[in-house]
């Protein structure tokens, strides 16, 4: 598949810009309290990296196949083209924080979402965390398949069985976080969006069709 251009057509200036002003807020509101200043943080299909820019860390490190990636990132940011399922270039306890949104759907087969996972385990530190976003197949069971590019059918259940068998230590478990993608009915402006936030969980009760997934690999501490 055609990483770029499905890319490109799917996402125009306008959108990616509107993307990366709501992840703003999001690493703001939610994520920051996750992740240290001195922290080295993966972002494991950094796409268009509205997440790993927003990130205030000391070594921020995006994964991607789609070569835009390297147009995308800060100039702070590193950049490897590789598969998340193949991270050797990253010595094994050497990372803080392994992020993911949106992205492990996107894998050929549930076999690759487990190497990844166990990448994610091998290149953390003890105590160091996991963070992984997506699409709850159990609450958009049809929509699901609307995206081409769809390919493993995931619920927060089936993720934390996986996390778990790695061996992992569950944190916060959030069936429902935001809403499905977002051109649905999460607010686009960033005061909504923080209102959006603040008003949790009353609205990801009524909205919330991904996941938010957060575990630790046992053996150290890296708390909030």
């Amino acid at each position: 598949m055609d990483l770029t251009r499905l890319y490109r057509h799917r996402f125009d200036a306008a959108e990616r810009a509107r993307k990366a002003r709501l992840w703003e807020v999001l690493y703001a509101r939610v994520f920051a309290r996750l992740i240290h200043p001195e922290d080295t943080v993966v972002d494991l299909g950094a796409g268009f990296c509205e997440f790993i820019n927003a990130v205030r860390a000391r070594r921020r490190i995006a994964i991607d196949l789609n070569p835009d990636v390297r147009t995308y990132a800060q100039p702070a940011v590193e950049v490897h083209l590789a598969p998340a399922s193949e991270l050797g270039f990253l010595p094994s306890g050497t990372v803080d924080v392994v992020f993911s949104s949106n992205f492990l759907e996107h894998l050929p087969a549930k076999e690759d979402v487990s190497r990844t996972v166990q990448e994610a385990f091998r290149i953390l530190r003890p105590g160091g965390v996991v963070i992984l976003m997506g699409p709850n197949v159990r609450l958009v069971p049809g929509v699901y398949w609307d995206f081409f590019d769809h390919q493993v059918p995931l619920s927060d259940r089936s993720l934390c069985e996986l996390l778990a068998i790695t061996g992992f230590e569950l944190v916060d478990v959030q069936p429902r976080f935001l809403p499905y993608t977002t051109r649905s009915a999460l607010p686009q402006a960033p005061w909504l969006v923080v209102l959006y936030l603040a008003l949790r969980p009353l609205t990801s009760s009524l909205l919330g069709k991904q996941f938010l997934i957060v575990a630790r690999k046992s053996g150290g501490s890296h708390e909030s």
